[in-house]
């Protein structure tokens, strides 16, 4: 078979193929405990519930505006106004299916072949792989000092008469750091000056602990909705852990909208009106399911760091938010995909190479589960790569046995 150059060039979604093989190992019975995924175990919000089992009792589910369907859109207007602090239109807002496609969409309409697009690492691993299927080219910036935090002095240097765009998650996944507002001023008085779009995906905006509160980007330009180089990105899939509902969207200048709709149209021509049904119900119904989860999310959090603390060899760094972090564990094996496949083959335990995520020798370990799993993977984590445990431990009537690293 003949593929072309470009899909071929394409890596496959690391945290999707993880999510499959624990599927199939539960399926074969095995007890395993997954880590690795970013889907929390709660419920979508009754609101949202509700909105979707409405229109559906119509049975007037058809096609919808390429852009999403007005009622939709009027909510993300008054989110973004309430949120950001920005005023907007629905002009400004295009519905996606999902928060991915809204920043495949922006991508395949801002960039030209060869146009640069800096991501800051840690990054989330779809990052560069979309860069590079609108034929734009990825380039990464590392911070210098080892932590998960860039300052100006680390972008510098990358910018180039080729740099197009930059993406900005924070909360970020895979570290759950939050950057302070200090860096996201001048990052976005840097290029607004210098005529670069700095994307913002803010998946995670609301998913933040210890009384953080992110910084809005948008309050630091003087510019209105039409002329700022600043995009926002959005949905409910984790705000609302309503990861299968695949709705997000883009909040951007007018004719970026207009030609990202485009885009979208010829693509997947318009997002389910059921879905965005439910989307809608979600954002203008109570918001206790949003606090709920954060809390639920930060109790996890709190387990998870107590778990690693007491972890000889493993050096942490604390989330401020998200449904991850990033532990180094360097000590015991710097490659990263050699030992999230050990910790799955001998632990059972689900982890998500660091690699994937440009940090090579740590692991991505979600909270976005129960605290037993939890505190179950980490000492399943613990047995595998500390020397001094037993060789076999059981788990219920299966024996796992361990082959030292």
């Amino acid at each position: 078979m003949s593929v072309s150059k470009l899909a071929g060039s394409i890596a496959e979604s690391p945290t999707l193929k993880l999510n499959e093989e624990a599927a199939r190992l539960k399926d074969k019975g095995e007890a395993v405990v997954h880590l690795g995924a970013g889907e929390p175990k709660n419920k979508a919000p009754i609101n949202a519930i509700l909105s979707a089992a409405a229109k559906l009792n119509t049975g007037d589910i058809k096609y919808t505006p390429s852009d999403g369907i007005p009622s939709l859109k009027k909510a993300v207007v008054r989110y973004t106004e309430e949120n950001y602090d920005k005023i907007v239109g629905p002009e400004h807002i295009m519905v996606s299916q999902g928060a991915k496609q809204a920043l495949f969409s922006l991508l395949f309409t801002l960039i030209n072949p060869q146009d640069e697009v800096i991501v800051f690492a840690p990054y989330w691993v779809s990052y560069p792989e979309m860069i590079k299927m609108v034929y734009g080219v990825p380039v990464i910036v590392t911070p210098e000092d080892g932590r998960f935090i860039p300052t100006m002095k680390d972008l510098e240097p990358a910018v180039s008469s080729y740099t197009k765009a930059i993406i900005v998650n924070s909360p970020n996944n895979p570290s759950g750091i939050v950057y302070p507002k200090e860096f996201v001023a001048q990052l976005v008085e840097f290029c607004e000056k210098k005529g670069i779009y700095v994307i913002f995906d803010d998946i995670y905006h609301k998913l933040v602990f210890d009384g953080i509160v992110p910084p809005s980007p948008y309050q630091f330009t003087r510019n209105d909705i039409e002329s700022t180089k600043v995009i926002t990105i959005n949905g409910i899939s984790k705000l609302y852990g309503m990861t299968g509902f695949r709705i997000g969207w883009l909040v951007a200048p007018k004719q970026v909208i207009s030609v990202a709709t485009n885009v979208q149209s010829q693509t997947t021509s318009c997002t389910s009106i059921l879905l965005q049904s439910a989307a809608e119900g979600a954002l203008t119904g109570l918001q206790s399911a949003v606090e709920s989860l954060r809390l639920t999310l930060q109790n996890n959090r709190d387990v998870m760091m107590s778990e690693l603390n007491a972890f000889s060899g493993v050096k942490i760094t604390k989330p401020n938010g998200t449904y991850y972090c990033l532990p180094d564990f360097r000590a015991y094996n710097g490659n990263s995909v050699e030992l999230s496949k050990f910790l799955l083959k001998k632990a059972l335990v689900v982890t998500v190479p660091g690699k994937e995520f440009g940090m090579e020798g740590h692991l991505r370990l979600s909270y976005a589960t129960t605290v037993k799993d939890v505190k179950q993977g980490v000492e399943r984590i613990k047995w595998a790569l500390d020397p001094n445990s037993p060789n076999e431990i059981y788990i219920g009537e299966r024996k796992l046995v361990r082959d030292w690293l």
